[in-house]
């Protein structure tokens, strides 16, 4: 390990707004199949512990350096926004960024998005953003929109309460849509490109932009954003009411696959189109 990492990693022990529990502390080891978890103290206590206030808590899922989150909570200042990503190097970014300027609504967790549970009570999350999250291509359980992880939300997301995603992948762009139509839930936004400059040629055609964006979309753009808007790639949006029981959807995994191409990584950098 370098040692820029074990010091930001030394810096992050002294910076009360990022939380870094052991994954210990919430995982129960049963013995028994699937993932047990048991409350951290911090469950249903956010705005009391970390905020001191009642205002609606705002989740950014794999936040990275955190820098739409930091945005976001210095735009709203009425509403209290955690952002939530499992690496400690990166997170250091967004954490020191908000001690040194006393940012009184902003806060990190430093967990896995599988441990929400552990840690958000019924009702306790008001809106959830994922921002250029993995699509995730070979495994359909790890997209953070599939089934599996919307169902999680819906515990401890109010009612009513919204899903942002945010992202450059077109595919996961279109499995979300498909999710959301199989599911039946309220679309309250859509778009395939935000900021409508239009579609690379050949791209398979998108839907007419569905509802009014919120300005937030196009003011805030992450180092991913202008990574990939600055190699030409459309940046796409939906919002969604995830109300009931989410459904598998009828989604063509092999069409949209090869409409994304090979230009996405695990770590997010984008190839040069060819």
């Amino acid at each position: 390990m370098g040692h820029d990492k074990l010091r930001k990693f030394a810096e992050n022990e002294t910076f009360s707004c990022l939380k870094q529990p052991s994954s210990e502390g919430v995982v129960l080891r049963t013995g028994e199949p699937g993932l047990h978890l048991q409350d951290h103290p911090l469950k249903g206590r956010w705005g009391a512990d970390v905020f001191g206030n009642d205002r609606p808590i705002v989740l950014e899922l794999g936040c990275g350096k955190g820098d739409y989150t930091v945005a976001l909570a210095e735009r709203f200042p009425s509403m209290n926004f955690i952002g939530v990503d499992i690496k400690g190097a990166r997170l250091w970014k967004g954490a020191k960024y908000v001690t040194e300027n006393k940012i009184a609504n902003a806060a990190f967790l430093r967990t896995r998005v599988e441990f929400l549970e552990a840690f958000f009570a019924p009702g306790e999350v008001a809106e959830i953003w994922l921002t250029f999250s993995d699509p995730q291509l070979k495994s359909p359980s790890s997209r953070l929109s599939s089934p599996e992880f919307l169902r999680r939300y819906c515990r401890f997301l109010a009612p009513g309460g919204t899903v942002h995603l945010k992202t450059d992948s077109r595919f996961l762009h279109e499995y979300t849509k498909a999710v959301v139509k199989a599911s039946d839930y309220p679309v309250l936004a859509c778009s395939a490109d935000v900021y409508v400059k239009g579609l690379p040629a050949g791209a398979p055609p998108a839907a007419p932009q569905q509802g009014k964006l919120p300005p937030v979309v196009t003011e805030i753009q992450t180092f991913y954003e202008k990574m990939f808007l600055a190699e030409g790639y459309p940046i796409t949006y939906v919002a969604f009411t995830p109300c009931g029981e989410p459904a598998a959807p009828d989604f063509d995994e092999k069409f949209w696959k090869q409409a994304e191409g090979g230009r996405r990584s695990f770590s997010h950098a984008p190839h040069k189109k060819q």
